[in-house]
């Protein structure tokens, strides 16, 4: 398997863990009797679980694109020196956004968050 489809997979298992901790958070604040009934009432979770729950959110929205772009590279076989490192780039990115935007630093989640979606621009830059 190439490094960008093994990648793919080490970013889909971050989302994994990332909504295992959300979901943890959640538990602790509004407990488990409210997460598991319909959620109708549910309150804004606030705190690190609340920054928990966005960050898995957007980790979700980055692999609707992410996820595409490495599939595609590999059926065009357009995987190269530029492509790996890009996913390489997007991935670590990532796992540095989750830790900061659940740590609460914002400036610096922003910045990370611009680096991951570098690493993206590089993939897609090399399908042309």
């Amino acid at each position: 398997m190439s490094l960008e489809l093994t990648t793919l997979v080490w970013a889909v298992a971050l989302a994994f863990v990332q909504m295992l901790i959300a979901v943890s958070g959640a538990s602790l604040q509004v407990g488990l009797t409210r997460l598991a009934g319909n959620r109708a009432d549910m309150p804004a979770l606030t705190g690190w679980a609340g920054r928990a729950q966005r960050a898995h959110v957007n980790m979700l929205e980055s692999l609707v694109l992410f996820g595409p772009l490495v599939l595609v590279a590999e059926i065009a076989d357009r995987i190269n020196v530029v492509t790996g490192i890009g996913v390489q780039v997007f991935f670590w990115a990532r796992v540095v956004y989750a830790v900061v935007y659940i740590a609460g630093i914002p400036w610096l989640r922003s910045a990370v968050w611009t680096v991951s979606m570098a690493g993206m621009i590089m993939v897609f830059a090399e399908l042309f």
